[in-house]
């Protein structure tokens, strides 16, 4: 197996990446359906249009990022203020949802204000040091830990803490995109939605022979057993969807297009960032169904192996996503975990 020089990496575009308003397209259509669909689960009022309100806005940031020549705009625009911007909008999010639902606290507020602030001070405390440095380590470390380990329930009680890790994951991701993308910068994160050459290629195979590998050793280790649920196969889509953007999406940005890009950086060489960020990726589901589980850190840690490769030939965490969420859900829809 070749190993590519990082600065390939960098350079692979989306030859057909999304727009501007095709993004605002994708983005209304999905919270007009959210919206829609919690209405007819009941909920409603004060509370319920503040939640939305918070959910939309910190998802049409994580989208509007992904669409073409938005971050090079923002960043020629305001420079390293656009960082503050963001980090700021993101913030007036949780203080939208917090009055709307009456859970406002000074603790809660202080709790959102340092998830917030930290990776920001981070991001510009190393401002002047190229990707890679320790404190964009920390920073990633901080953005995971927060939604792996952190009190999302009580940071996001309504309604009835079901939205918390969304909310969470999407709160940190637009931290993220403040600053790594317009602070500090970093290229080749591949934070794209589109599609280029060859990638329908690249992402069957991958998914094709990921889910022959773990299969096959998911039921030798008896961490999985056949167990279709085909009474909720009308549900796919929605599912897919869901897993799509709530849980592939800021997995693959944060894994592949930071970890692994910045690791790469740091040690010259894409096969050792690759890997190592497909054991990471792996170790950080070590708590997944009770601590520790070493099956799953052995499947995940292929599987980050597989999103790795995908990220690599298509430069683009779109694409690793994708992957990502077929994996996701072909494992929920036909598997049990043991």
């Amino acid at each position: 197996m070749s190993i590519f020089h990082v600065s390939q990496i960098r350079h692979l575009p989306a030859t057909r990446q999304l727009g501007i308003l095709s993004t605002l397209g994708i983005w209304a259509a999905l919270c007009f359906a959210g919206a829609v669909y919690a209405s007819w689960l009941g909920y409603g009022g004060r509370a319920f249009a503040a939640t939305v309100t918070a959910f939309a806005w910190l998802f049409l940031i994580l989208l509007l990022f992904a669409a073409r020549g938005v971050c090079d705009r923002l960043a020629s625009r305001f420079g390293s203020s656009a960082g503050y911007l963001l980090a700021a909008a993101a913030f007036s999010a949780y203080l939208i949802y917090a009055f709307g639902t009456n859970t406002f606290s000074l603790l809660r507020i202080a709790a959102a204000a340092l998830l917030v602030l930290a990776p920001i001070a981070l991001a510009r405390s190393a401002e002047k040091r190229p990707p890679g440095a320790w404190q964009d380590f920390l920073t990633l470390l901080i953005v995971w830990a927060a939604v792996k380990f952190g009190p999302v329930k009580w940071l996001w009680p309504y309604p009835e803490a079901k939205l918390a890790h969304v909310l969470t994951a999407f709160l940190v991701i637009n931290v993220a995109l403040a600053a790594f993308l317009l602070l500090r910068r970093v290229d080749g994160a591949g934070y794209t939605i589109g599609w280029g050459r060859h990638w329908s290629f690249f992402i069957l195979a991958s998914f094709a022979v990921f889910a022959c590998i773990a299969i096959f050793l998911g039921q030798g280790l008896h961490f999985i057993s056949f167990a279709p649920r085909w009474s909720e196969w009308k549900s796919l889509p929605f599912t897919a969807i869901a897993i799509l953007f709530f849980t592939a999406w800021p997995e693959e940005f944060l894994f592949r297009g930071l970890l692994q890009n910045m690791l790469s950086r740091a040690s010259r060489s894409d096969l050792a960032g690759w890997w190592t960020a497909s054991l990471l990726f792996g170790f950080s589901h070590i708590s997944n169904g009770g601590f520790p589980n070493w099956r799953y850190v052995i499947l995940a840690s292929i599987a980050g192996f597989f999103y790795g490769w995908t990220w690599r030939k298509t430069g683009s965490i779109f694409a690793s996503a994708i992957v990502h969420a077929l994996v996701d859900t072909l494992w929920h829809f036909l598997f049990r975990t043991l």
